[in-house]
């Protein structure tokens, strides 16, 4: 086969199965089959392409699964230009169609005659393969039935040209590579620097499941959408009382704007001095990027504070326009302030004051701050209410609001988190009965 005439797509992961395979498919078409050697190769394949159908969950045709995870996985000229935008002018498209030309070939492949000469009738079974129900450990099961899905729908193209549309259309609606296909990531250092790793699972809040804090979450979601539109939009810090759905509004916008390009980066303090390079590895990208810090706050003693406060302000270097940073905290101040901060005749710090306003500015830098409060007792009643409703739970509302009581007294107050606690609890124990 022409794997070797690759332009583009070349270079990949998992490659050697490529390799091996075309060089089969060669010695078949050659008529110089090394029944031994071939035969072991083959079955080394198989073996490669069993282990990564357990990893992936991939399932039908094993062999179209594996060529279509290089496609949608393969970061190149091409399908980073599309990725988002869609179709894209200019002679980047000729080179893609001619690579696109040998893999129509890889996909088109008869795999009767190898079969035959190396008489291996059970790699039919790849063809075909049904997938056991464990949970794959590479992709949550959505973003597997989207590859399987583009696998079916590439081996049915009529022509290259139809495949390119088919795949340039998938780049579109979902992008390329790790930020094509998850929606959250942690950052990981190594020896080469930040590595953004993908969070295969996470859960899949939506903004219609939290239950109150109406004037919040039209906040947090109008400067989401003028973010993710393009339009100007503002740093954003989520503050208030624990258990009030701040986490759980970051979880809901990730899952709420995947599909318009929007990616969450979740880091943690020590990895503030890590910002600049992964600030360096997404700036080029078409995704609109939230760098998030859940429950962000500082000791006096910390002084990881200045590496945030250095990215928001930015440098001397443009700020990226897809990137901004979302913070939650249980602080409206987020470091902490003592007594001793207050200027007095036995300090030796001359310029106190200065001190003082460095640390209470990084709040600053937020430009937008949004808070979630402790709900009444009566909002307290109408959260559990509608929770309630929504789970099928059906009594009168005198005993859910004396049950409801008697779990908040006992368990943390009156929150959100509370409340769906109680929930959780009705549901799991009496209504099981």
């Amino acid at each position: 086969m022409r794997e070797n005439e690759l332009i583009i797509y070349r270079n990949f992961d998992n490659e050697e199965i490529l390799d091996d395979m075309s060089r089969l498919f060669e010695h078949s078409r050659e008529g110089k089959i090394d029944v031994t050697g071939d035969r072991k190769t083959l079955y080394t394949c198989m073996s490669r392409l069993t282990e990564l159908a357990g990893k992936s969950g991939f399932y039908g045709n094993l062999w179209h699964c594996y060529l279509t995870s290089l496609l949608v996985n393969h970061e190149n000229s091409y399908s980073m230009a599309t990725e988002i935008r869609g179709k894209v002018e200019g002679t980047i498209n000729d080179i893609a169609l001619h690579d696109i030309e040998i893999f129509k070939d890889f996909f088109d492949y008869d795999f009767t005659a190898l079969l035959h000469q190396l008489s291996v009738p059970e790699f039919n079974v790849l063809l075909d393969y049904h997938a056991c129900s464990v949970e794959s450990r590479m992709y949550n099961h959505r973003i597997r039935d989207r590859i399987c899905t583009l696998a079916q729908a590439l081996a049915k193209s009529s022509d290259a040209g139809e495949m390119k549309d088919i795949l340039t259309q998938f780049y579109k609606e979902y992008g390329v590579g790790k930020f094509g296909l998850h929606k959250a990531f942690r950052i990981s250092h190594t020896d080469d620097g930040a590595q953004i790793q993908p969070i295969k699972n996470i859960r899949h809040v939506n903004l219609e499941d939290l239950v109150g804090y109406e004037i919040a979450k039209k906040k947090l979601i109008d400067n989401t959408e003028a973010f993710v539109e393009g339009r100007m939009a503002n740093n954003c810090l989520l503050y208030g009382d624990a258990g009030t759905g701040k986490s759980s509004s970051i979880k809901a916008i990730a899952n709420e704007y995947f599909d318009q390009g929007l990616r969450i980066i979740e880091v943690y303090k020590h990895q503030f001095q890590d910002l600049n390079d992964v600030i360096d590895q997404i700036k080029g990208r078409n995704y609109r990027f939230i760098i998030y810090r859940d429950d962000l706050s500082f000791e006096e003693f910390e002084i990881e504070y200045k590496y945030l406060k250095a990215v928001i302000e930015g440098g001397l270097e443009k700020k990226p326009e897809n990137v901004l940073i979302y913070a939650t905290s249980n602080r409206r101040h987020l470091i902490r302030e003592s007594f001793k901060d207050k200027p007095t005749l036995e300090d030796d710090d001359i310029h106190r004051n200065d001190t003082v306003q460095e640390k209470l500015s990084l709040v600053d830098r937020f430009g937008v701050t949004i808070y979630f409060g402790a709900p009444s007792q009566d909002e307290f009643r109408g959260i559990v209410k509608e929770l309630a409703e929504r789970n099928g739970i059906h009594m009168s509302d005198e005993d859910l609001f004396l049950k409801a009581n008697k779990w908040e007294m006992a368990h943390g107050g009156l929150s959100g988190r509370t409340a769906q606690q109680f929930i959780d609890y009705l549901v799991g124990t009496e209504l099981s009965h």
